[in-house]
């Protein structure tokens, strides 16, 4: 920019080219940042920060709040000025000043009259630095007159005529709002016959008979003072003709000749405006307002037209039934002529009125704050416009610039103020005054002069993350005076940032376009100016994008199906995604049938309304991913069916725009066969590396037919593509041309590369070699390179090809060494590649753990210590330690058995470990081996243990001979595993009875040496159960059970055939269910059974319709229960039953015999008949006489001083515009007669009784509103329900005996 400015310099004035100079200057002049510590230490001249408005109407009857509030440092002070001399508040002790602010509160409340404060305030904000002015506020009090009393003559129109009610509003400030309503307050309707004017006049194009009333009544609303004024009844009374042609001829004798003229149609003449043109001046920005309204019959319709152009769209409306053309935001282009067209069937009418939009200044370039340092230029200018256009005049801290003290360094030039070589006593305010005939503008703006070293205001280490390929804005907020230079470092030392990578915005901000992973790191930014240096560091962290990389799919579904949409993403692990599903871009459904899995969104039961499309959001902090796809409900398919097919295979594929690593694919679809296509599939073949062999290439959504491929360099690429659908894939299509990509450098190394030495002296290096197409060239080598770690040696390295191994010998057993494998082609080398590090090959360890320690914790758990062994003498990777233990004998056998070594390994360098499953009272031995990746080193010294007693298995069995009548002999083997020294048996029996309940438990210890008992004095015929365990000195084994029954008594066993008894053995039981018993009811049944048998065995019943040849209903019987319950059994019906057990230890399970049962019929529901129900008469009787006695007091109420409530009128009414009033919306609260000229007041406003005096008014409400008192909203309906109080109260003085007023009425009612 500055060698054209050099340029032209030579074309142009000295004046002009010092004008640009200071204009190239001002682009550099200081902005000071909103920075709350940095603005409190900063010498500041005061700025206005708030203030009343310029034309301010206050309520005469509270306080007046002139606000004055301004910012500064050091605080400024405050004074102010009335009708242009000093206003000494303290002085008047109404008037006081808010602390610390420049707010005058004026006390009107305690005595004080708004009328004597009104006039022009000003208020003036100073401190060392300047002085600010405020606005010239003006103060009016607001103003409600009352109506002048006025008798008025009643209208008689003949039908079909004109006719105009002027309201004639007493002026108040502001204006009042006029309404017309009738004396029930019920607002009149208007009509594009009849409707109110914008001057408050009530209009009639033609007069109907229906339009005779007495109630035609104006209100007029005052705003401010929430009051409303009412003016005097007007009465019209419409004449026909056939009521006048009676009137006529019942005073003329039969031969005259009379009759008055039918009601004529006429055509249109204007009401207002009248004559055929008008003028209206309105200003910019505000609402323009053109009315016409005309007279006529047939009603007239209005038509607006502008002459010679367009009415502004967007800005235009119409009102009032077309009346009223309403403009909004006028400008200067609006000026013209307006013409409204009355028209009925007769004629038209027209008027012109012609439109100038004036304009009130407004700013062009508004004068902005200085911030210099001492030395420097600038400039404050101030241009505004207007129309007329406006006198621009300025001002030095509030005094006009031509009195004020001398500056050399300023100059002023019309609207331009130019500051050369400031210095700091030139810091001040200015004020821009620009004024025409409609008003004016007044800005502050002051010259700040500083002189401050640099400061950095972004805090320091700021953390910035932003994904990649997206840009990052690193702050660098700044201040300093003179205005510092500000350069970026990558690095705490790095090197300055320059290139077309970076962009450096004025306020210090780094931008890097296109951040890419490497671009993360610390970036450091430095301020400096003449005074000083500052630097400071942020941190920039670049994340992976979020991606969606399987995305929902077009689906197509039958109706009551299940359809489930995937959406699987992929995301920087730093960051923590959430998934929001969306149906056609709202919420889903509140439907329990949606189901939101962690990577889909699954839809039972689909119905017609799940049509449309879902939407899965993916949020992060840094970015948002989605994805759409539509669901299709379809009805079952019609017959035939359509056949849905796999896609046909696209075709005409063509390759364009070949470039050395990208070349664009596009194709032609097949037929998608009645499934819309998904994916497009494209895969590629290596014809010089790997021909025949085709590789998956990328994928791209069925809508897209085209694609952008990234290339290797030196491969001969072919490509074809697969269609997908919800099928399948198609065949692929004919592949398309071949293409041969340029020979390149390797862009990448073998991976996987390691070291592992196979033998002691030797270091096998292995990678994995890169594929054809990666060798971006021909000539494919490897260059291997190693050396001893943390020893000082050069790199050997040798060059191979076509091999993935390389073995190096003559190394020392097992050391580190670094490694790199590097690819090169014919044309280079690689990037450099990773270094690894490896071991040559492992040996033996060479020596065993010592100090091998074993600690018994019990009988079967031990606890062995070692010491670990020097890592040198491991040579190689340490895996752990392996533990061999063997048991050598059993204490209690003497008899050996074969050795069987068991082995425990221990991971890593642990130096212990437990040896469970041990044997109890048994002796052990064991050693202890390090084991590293060649195998195990030699064995430490046996080291031998012993296991304490445990207690014993149990005994190896118990057989139970020889019943007799009243004895059984038991016979048992010694336990398996005594684990110890046995001291003795013991044996507990109980009997069981019929119904399993068991006797009591009988318990006889026997010596350890003996081996079987003959148990006498029992009951015969009777089962026992017996428990049989071994004890030794540490405790109880486990038990062994067995059950027997002693033989019945002979004698009465006579007639009863005996079981055949084996040779001295007691019979085994043989299990059985009985006594299956049933009750049912109408839908369910109990079944209940008993059973005779071994126990832990699973019942189950079986049942089915009787007679039915449909197989048994199966239902399992939970645990031992003797019971169960069938449900959901149809009324009336027989059903067969019966119960079953299986898992018996011996045979088959067994089955009871059938059962049969019906269950109950189905029972019809009682039907009462509640008309006959003593309680109901007796209550409907209560509900009767209770509205009898309200009927009666609300009778008595209505005849006590003529009072009613009116709500339900206004229910009735149901005129939508009749809302209760309040004070904050500009509703009325207060009504005044216009005759005793004092207004009601609302609030704080109304008296503390509420109530009012009637005095001598003889044109009140109770009047006009046929004894109807109340209060009424804007449109004049009544609204006594809104009174805010219940109870009655009495009225002021001796004026109860009046008639109520209006408040009163409404508090009246409840």
């Amino acid at each position: 920019m500055q060698p054209k400015v050099m340029m032209k310099k030579k074309n142009i004035s000295a004046s002009k080219a010092s004008l640009i100079l200071f204009l190239c200057q001002i682009v550099s002049a200081l902005d000071v940042p909103l920075d709350s510590k940095l603005l409190e230490e900063l010498l500041q001249p005061p700025t206005i920060t708030q203030q009343s408005p310029k034309d301010y109407i206050v309520d005469p009857r509270e306080n007046i709040v002139i606000q004055c509030e301004a910012k500064g440092k050091p605080p400024p002070s405050f004074s102010w000025t009335r009708n242009g001399t000093h206003f000494d508040i303290d002085k008047d002790a109404l008037v006081t000043m808010k602390p610390n602010s420049g707010t005058l509160v004026i006390n009107i409340m305690n005595g004080g009259k708004a009328e004597a404060y009104e006039g022009v305030y000003q208020c003036t904000a100073r401190n060392e630095r300047g002085a600010a002015i405020s606005n010239n506020i003006v103060i009016r009090p607001s103003r409600s007159p009352l109506w002048t009393k006025e008798k008025l003559e009643p209208n008689q129109v003949r039908e079909g005529d004109s006719l105009v009610l002027h309201c004639r509003p007493p002026v108040g400030l502001p204006p009042p709002i006029i309404f017309w309503m009738d004396n029930a307050f019920q607002r009149l309707p208007q009509s594009e016959r009849v409707s109110q004017g914008l001057n408050g006049d009530l209009y009639f194009s033609n007069v109907q008979p229906e339009d005779t009333r007495e109630d035609y009544i104006c209100y007029a609303r005052f705003n401010h003072t929430q009051t409303i004024q009412q003016k005097q009844p007007i009465s019209v009374k419409v004449f026909s003709m056939d009521s006048l042609n009676d009137t006529i001829a019942a005073n003329l004798s039969d031969t005259d000749i009379y009759g008055a003229k039918p009601v004529t149609e006429r055509q249109p003449v204007l009401l207002t405006p009248t004559g055929s043109t008008s003028t209206k001046v309105e200003l910019r920005g505000n609402v323009l307002l053109l009315e016409c309204i005309a007279a006529g019959l047939p009603t007239p319709v209005i038509r607006w037209i502008k002459e010679g152009g367009e009415l502004p769209a967007n800005r235009t409306f119409f009102e009032n039934f077309k009346k009223t053309l309403k403009i909004i935001d006028v400008s200067e282009a609006d000026s013209g002529n307006y013409k409204c067209i009355a028209r009925n069937t007769l004629g038209s009418a027209h008027h012109v009125i012609s439109v100038t939009v004036k304009a009130a200044p407004y700013w062009i370039t508004a004068p902005r704050n200085l911030v210099l340092s001492p030395g420097e230029d600038g400039m404050l200018i101030c241009r505004a416009n207007g129309n007329p256009k406006p006198d621009i005049s300025w001002l030095a801290n509030g005094v006009p610039i031509a009195i004020a003290p001398e500056d050399p360094s300023r100059k002023v030039d019309g609207d331009t103020i130019i500051f050369s070589h400031v210095q700091e006593r030139s810091s001040a305010v200015y004020q821009c005054n620009a004024s025409n005939e409609y008003g004016y503008l007044l800005a502050n703006a002051f010259v700040n002069v500083l002189a401050e070293p640099p400061r950095i205001l972004t805090p320091a280490n700021k953390l910035y993350q932003v994904i990649a390929d997206s840009p990052a804005l690193l702050d660098c907020a700044y201040f300093g005076s003179p205005k510092p230079e500000i350069e970026w470092f990558k690095g705490v030392k790095g090197s300055i940032l320059r290139g077309n990578e970076y962009v450096f915005h004025d306020n210090g901000t780094l931008e890097i376009p296109v951040a890419q992973k490497d671009s993360t790191g610390t970036y450091t930014c430095v301020a400096r100016n003449e005074l000083g240096k500052i630097q400071n560091e942020v941190q920039l962290e670049v994340k992976d994008p979020t991606m969606i990389i399987k995305q929902p799919e077009y689906k197509v579904i039958q109706r009551y199906g299940q359809v489930s949409f995937e959406c699987i993403i992929k995301h920087d692990s730093t960051l923590l995604p959430t998934v929001i599903w969306l149906k056609d871009n709202d919420e889903l459904p509140d439907d329990e049938r949606f189901l939101v899995g962690k990577d889909n969104l699954t839809i039972m039961n689909v119905t017609d309304k799940d049509d449309g499309t879902y939407t899965c959001i993916v949020n992060t902090t840094l970015d948002s991913v989605s994805a759409s796809a539509v669901l299709t409900v379809v009805a079952a398919p019609p017959t035939p069916a359509i056949i849905y097919a796999r896609p046909n295979p696209p075709f005409d594929l063509e390759l364009t725009g070949q470039l050395e690593r990208s070349v664009e694919l596009s194709w032609v679809p097949g037929d998608e066969n009645n499934s819309p296509i998904t994916n497009f599939v494209i895969e590629f073949e290596d014809g010089l590396h790997e021909p025949g062999v085709w590789h998956y290439q990328t994928e791209v959504p069925g809508t897209q037919t085209t694609v952008q491929l990234k290339l290797s360099p030196y491969v001969s690429y072919s490509f074809r593509v697969i269609a997908v659908n919800e099928i399948g894939r198609s065949q692929p299509s004919e592949p398309s041309e071949q293409y041969l990509t340029k020979s390149a450098n390797p862009d990448e190394n073998p991976s996987n590369v390691q070291g592992i030495g196979s033998e002691p002296d030797n270091l096998v290096i292995t990678w994995e070699s890169l594929r054809g197409f990666q060798s971006n060239g021909p000539g494919l080598q490897y260059k291997v390179s190693w050396r001893q770690k943390d020893v000082d040696d050069e790199w050997t390295s040798v060059i191979v090809a076509n091999v993935s191994k390389y073995i190096v010998s003559g190394t020392p057993t097992f050391v580190p060494y670094e490694i790199k494998v590097q690819a090169l082609n014919d044309l280079g080398y690689a990037p450099e590649p990773l270094e690894v590090i490896g071991h040559s090959g492992e040996d033996l360890p060479m020596v065993a753990p010592g100090n091998v320690q074993v600690h018994v914790i019990n009988s079967t758990l031990a606890k062995v210590h070692w010491d670990p062994v020097p890592l040198k003498t491991v040579r190689g990777h340490l895996q752990g330690y392996k533990v061999y233990y063997w048991k050598v004998q059993s204490l209690s056998r003497r008899s050996r058995r074969h050795v069987e070594k068991k082995i425990l390994t221990f991971r890593g360098n642990k130096t212990f470990g437990m040896l469970p499953g041990l044997e109890p009272y048994s002796s052990y031995k064991l050693n202890v081996r390090v084991v590293n990746g060649k195998g195990e080193g030699p064995a430490s010294p046996d080291k031998v243990f012993k296991t304490p007693e445990g207690v014993p298995s149990s005994p190896s069995f118990l057989k139970i001979t020889n019943p007799t009548l009243d004895s059984l002999t038991l016979e048992w083997g010694s336990p398996t595993h005594p684990n110890g020294v046995l001291t003795s048996y013991i044996l507990k029996f109980q009997p069981i009875n019929n119904t399993h309940e068991l006797g009591p438990l009988v318990e006889i210890r026997i010596p350890a040496n003996e081996s079987s008992l003959i148990l006498k004095n029992l009951n015969y015929s009777t089962r026992y159960k017996f428990y049989f365990n071994a004890q030794t000195s540490v405790g109880s084994g486990s038990q062994i059970t067995e059950e027997a029954v002693t033989i019945m008594d002979e004698g009465k066993m006579a007639g009863i055939l005996r079981p055949a008894v084996g040779a001295g053995k007691v019979q085994p039981l043989y299990p059985r269910i009985r006594n299956v018993t049933t009750a049912a009811a109408e839908t369910y049944a109990n079944i209940s059974w008993e059973y005779e048998g071994p126990d832990h065995v699973n019942f189950y019943v079986e049942y089915g319709v009787a007679g039915s040849k449909e197989d048994w209903k199966k239902e399992i019987v939970n645990g031992s229960r003797s019971f169960f319950v069938l449900k959901g059994l149809t009324p009336g019906t027989a059903y067969k039953v019966r119960v079953g057990a299986e898992g018996l230890s011996q045979g088959p399970g067994v089955r009871s015999s059938e059962d049969v049962f019906e269950t109950g019929p189905a029972m019809a529901s009682r039907q009462v008949d509640i008309a006959t129900q003593g309680w109901f008469i007796g209550l409907m009787c209560a509900v009767a006489l209770l509205i009898l006695i309200l009927l009666i007091v609300c009778f008595i109420r209505r005849n006590k001083g003529g009072k009613y409530p009116v709500k339900e009128k206004e229910d009735a009414h149901a005129d939508p515009e009749i809302q209760p009033m309040k004070e904050d919306d500009g509703t009325f609260g207060e009504y005044s007669d216009a005759e005793d000229h004092k207004p009601l007041k609302k609030g704080s406003r109304t008296p503390s009784d509420r109530t009012v005096k009637k005095e001598d008014s003889d044109d009140s409400l109770v009047d006009y509103g046929e004894g109807v008192n109340g209060q009424f909203n804007e449109d004049g309906s009544f609204i006594g329900q809104y009174s805010g109080k219940k109870e009655k109260e009495p009225a002021e003085g001796n004026e109860s005996s009046e008639a109520p007023s209006p408040v009163n009425a409404m508090n009246s009612f409840v």
